[in-house]
Order: structure tokens, then C-alpha cells, then sequence
């Protein structure tokens, strides 16, 4: 079993950076590949990034590319997303999830284990 606690979340202007974290416990996570996603009100999930356990592989959703950063600290089962150049429309609850597997996914059906969420919300 695998336990992941978001944090980090909280209220920014447009503009602004975040940087979420994710700690795992419960079982080492260095072959586990590690995702974030993102629930807006009234939408569905939606992938925001990924990265493989050894971390040459990383992808990420199309409106966050090039705003957002993965990346992860396996000594210590962190992982972390830097987001930057905040809009209204990244206001969400952002979560944490782990997958049993080599690569990086976009699909939320590969990830095995989930937190509970950390809220964003970008005020224009």
C-alpha cells in the first residue's frame, strides 16, 4: 500500500507560482511512476503531468505545458509540481497519484493509488 499527501495548495493572483508537494509513505516509491491531476467545479479529471520512476520520462497536458514543472525526489518518495504564470483557469483540487509502472501516464486509469487533494485558486 502506498499513502500520498498533497500540499502546498492555496489562494494566488494570475500571475503567480505554486509549488505543490506530494509525500509518499507506506512502500518506497522508486519504482513507481508519479502523476498529477487536476478537478476543476463541475469537470471532469483532467492530467496535468507525469514522470517515470527513474525520471527521463516526462509528459504533460497540453494546457499546462511550458507553465508547469515535474519532478521528484526518490531518496526521500517526494514529488513535487512547480506551477508558474497562474490563471483563473487553473483553479482546481490538485492530486497526487502513484502507478506500478515504468512510464509516464497520461491516463488516470493506470495510477493505483491517490491523495486527497490540495485546493488552487488563482483570482484574476
Amino acid at each position: 500500500q502506498v499513502q500520498l499527501v498533497e500540499s502546498g495548495g492555496g489562494t494566488v493572483q494570475a500571475g503567480d507560482s505554486l509549488t505543490l508537494s506530494c509525500a509518499a509513505s507506506g512502500h518506497t516509491l522508486r519504482t513507481y511512476a508519479m502523476g498529477w491531476f487536476r478537478q476543476a467545479p463541475g469537470k471532469n479529471r483532467a492530467f496535468v503531468a507525469a514522470i517515470s520512476w527513474h525520471g527521463s520520462n516526462i509528459v504533460y497536458g497540453t494546457s499546462v505545458r511550458g507553465r508547469f514543472t515535474i519532478s521528484r525526489e526518490k531518496r526521500e518518495n517526494m514529488v513535487y509540481l512547480q506551477l508558474d504564470s497562474l490563471t483563473p483557469e487553473d483553479t482546481a483540487v490538485y492530486y497526487c497519484a502513484a502507478a506500478d509502472a515504468d512510464f509516464a501516464s497520461s491516463g488516470d486509469y493506470e495510477y493505483d493509488y491517490w491523495g486527497q487533494g490540495t485546493q488552487v485558486t488563482v483570482s484574476a
